[in-house]
């Protein structure tokens, strides 16, 4: 006789197998028409890659946008365009009700959410069901099972798929929640049991650090999702993060376009991905592809789907959640299996079976995915914005693609990600792929703004990563290797001042050919006749480092540069197209290549192993103009962002490390810390005040003690 827990167990399957179909076929009851008309609820690149392949197919597009997007890329490329608000997401993309009014104006028949904002609202895939819109995704019910962390890893446990224990229960007292961490043992994943992209999730490697980390998953869940339940679960060190592609169709068929690694990532969230895992052998591939599309079967899932997992070292594999929407990271998917995923969401959304068994999917070749963000590597991946002063990028082709909402002279916002780009790359097998990512990396060329370009090409020439060694700590167990001193070499400062001559005598030239005095603002000494012989000393600085090049004009386009006591034979041509300059020098016989983008005192310098900004030092009493004074002794904004939360008041004593603010920025939190002791004297602003990055937040005067 079955026990009772087993038998209760048989039923929870057993109707859990019965919705999971009741859910496709009433899904598919709605779907079965063609889309000759898509909004696309969303913005950016995915916006953007969405009206490419509706576009293809003969799909007309509607586009939305906010107050700060009304002229960009997406809204642009789309054929119809409506406003739905200002730039908070709260207040335009997260309105369902206003996504159906354009919907409704617009006469689509079809929703794509993109992914982000809408692409895994329960209550918007719901209405739009009510309301008989195709929501191109999966049905409501997948959304919400895989959505509540704690009941999709009860649902993959009985479908098969392995999953990591934990406490996902009911009981969220921060007491009981302690306690289970204790039966675990540390170091424990807290994680928002609505989470995804690394929001409302922390880790507590001890128990002293647990109260502090809860509470701040819990705001950010509550910011990100709108609830703070959380689950926790064991950690499992140097694990690799490794996911699997599904797709259902409305017929009950599955299948796995094989899996993408996206070990490598900061503040939880992904930097890097690359397609197929390296080092699974087929038997592991084969094994968690299949566990993947267990998954999806479980939920009855329609449409593209992503299934991850934990790998340990020794390639056991276990559920993690499912995202219920496209990926980011989707196009190298796509390059290693010559598909089109967004084409097979439109088709399948509309009623058609998936055009591929999984005997006919063809693994072919390697892939990988490089995001470029708007952020400062160097100073904690804290995220940026500004302007596209200068936007270049590798040319695209059939094994290189460029997936961007952004173009020259746009704004990355503050109110949004601040994904600028990602470079896609195929390679008949690894090596090739890798090495045409670090030549494409070195070809997008980027003013206005940090980004991690450079990060990125010294991560994908790291030797562990070219071997393919890689888990979730590769940047903290490679930090040093990965951050580098920065040191420009005497013959960049050569090459610097070869382009600032070059120019000089360029318009020069212009200048008398128009009757004119020059007027270029790159004149550090007295611009020069042409051909006419003298010494003279250009000023650089790079890197906190000053530098005096002493040049002899030699005649005939040559010239001795010396920098400190060595001296170097520099000559070389400058090409300008549009505001590039493609410099070519020659320092004592080498030949180097590198683009020159020259704005007021600064120089960019972009070669094939990094960028380099050089500038011409402001003279002293300029300096002395411009110094403006800050909070000393306090807290300044180390990024443009919202106030979320003010910990203290004037009059308030303050210890090091003791939180001040937080901060809300590119979606992410960011906790502001006391670096002395001290009294707070002011306090600048107040919860949902916008800051700019370096303006001061809170004005501490220290005490002796600190």
């Amino acid at each position: 006789m079955m026990s009772g827990v087993f038998t209760m167990r048989l039923i929870n399957q057993g109707w859990r197998t019965l919705r999971a179909r009741n859910a496709r076929l009433q899904h598919s009851a709605a779907a079965q028409r063609p889309i000759s008309k898509l909004v696309i609820a969303n913005r950016g690149e995915i916006a953007c890659r969405v009206v490419r392949t509706a576009r293809k197919i003969g799909v007309r597009t509607v586009a939305v946008y906010s107050d700060p997007d009304k002229n960009s890329m997406h809204v642009a490329m789309a054929d119809e365009a409506y406003h739905i608000g200002p730039a908070a997401s709260q207040e335009s993309y997260l309105r369902g009700d206003k996504i159906l009014d354009v919907i409704k104006q617009s006469g689509a028949q079809a929703v794509h959410p993109g992914y982000g904002f809408l692409s895994e609202n329960v209550e918007f895939a719901d209405l739009c069901a009510q309301e008989g819109v195709i929501f191109v995704g999966p049905p409501a019910s997948a959304i919400r099972d895989m959505g509540i962390k704690s009941t999709s890893k009860m649902i993959m446990s009985e479908a098969s798929v392995p999953v990591i224990g934990g406490y996902h229960g009911d009981d969220q007292s921060d007491e009981r929640l302690r306690l289970e961490a204790d039966k675990i043992g540390f170091p424990v994943m807290i994680k928002a049991v609505r989470g995804g992209g690394g929001k409302g999730m922390r880790i507590a490697m001890k128990a002293e650090d647990f109260d502090a980390q809860l509470e701040s998953a819990r705001r950010e869940a509550i910011k990100s999702f709108g609830d703070d339940v959380m689950l926790i679960e064991k950690f499992v060190e140097r694990p690799r993060h490794v996911e699997v592609q599904v797709f259902g169709d409305h017929h009950g068929n599955y299948v796995y376009l094989f899996e993408r690694d996206c070990s490598v990532q900061r503040r939880h969230q992904k930097i890097i991905e690359e397609a197929p895992a390296p080092g699974l052998t087929w038997e592991v591939r084969r094994s968690i592809g299949e566990a993947a599309v267990r998954a999806a079967r479980a939920v009855g899932y329609v449409g593209a789907g992503t299934v991850e997992f934990i790998l340990d070292a020794s390639h056991n594999f276990y559920f993690m959640e499912m995202n219920t929407r496209l990926q980011v990271e989707h196009p190298i998917s796509e390059m290693i299996t010559n598909t089109d995923l967004v084409e097979w969401q439109l088709r399948v959304a509309a009623g058609e079976p998936l055009p591929l068994s999984q005997d006919e999917i063809e693994l072919s070749g390697h892939s990988f995915e490089a995001r470029i963000y708007a952020e400062d590597p160097r100073g904690g991946f804290l995220p940026g914005a500004g302007p596209l002063k200068h936007l270049s990028t590798p040319l695209p082709s059939q094994r290189v693609r460029i997936e961007t909402g952004v173009r020259q002279g746009d704004e990355v916002s503050v109110h949004y990600d601040p994904m600028i780009a990602k470079l896609v790359v195929w390679g008949h097998d690894r090596a090739h792929a890798l090495n045409t990512l670090t030549s494409c990396l070195a070809d997008y060329n980027i003013v206005g703004l940090n980004t991690n370009v450079d990060f990125l090409m010294s991560l994908a020439t790291h030797p562990s990563f070219m071997a393919g060694d890689v888990s979730t700590d590769f940047i903290p167990d490679h930090h040093n290797e990965l951050f580098p001193d920065l040191k420009p070499s005497p013959q960049l400062f050569c090459q610097t001042a070869l382009a600032l001559i070059l120019e000089e005598e360029q318009e020069g030239v212009r200048a008398v050919a128009n009757s004119q005095e020059p007027t270029s603002p790159f004149r550090p000494g007295a611009t020069p006749r042409i051909n006419h012989t003298l010494s003279r000393t250009i000023n650089l600085k790079c890197e906190g480092a000053d530098e005096h090049i002493q040049v002899d004009y030699l005649g005939s386009g040559r010239y001795r540069m010396t920098v400190g006591r060595t001296s170097f034979d520099v000559s070389g041509s400058l090409v300008c197209d549009n505001n590039v300059r493609h410099l070519t020098a020659i320092v004592d016989g080498c030949i180097s290549r590198s683009h020159v983008v020259m704005e007021n005192r600064d120089i960019h310098l972009f070669t094939q192993t990094g960028g380099w900004k050089m500038s011409i030092p402001v003279p002293k009493f300029e300096v002395e103009l411009g110094k403006v004074r800050g909070a000393a002794g306090g807290a300044v904004a180390p990024m443009p962002g919202v106030i979320e939360k003010v910990f203290v008041a004037p009059g308030e004593t303050v210890a090091p490390g003791d939180p001040l603010v937080v901060m809300i920025a590119m979606k992410m939190e960011y906790v502001i810390k006391a670096a002395s002791a001290g009294v707070v004297e002011k306090v600048f602003f107040s919860q949902g005040d916008n800051v700019a990055k370096n303006t001061p937040l809170v004005e501490i005067k220290e005490t002796e003690e600190s």
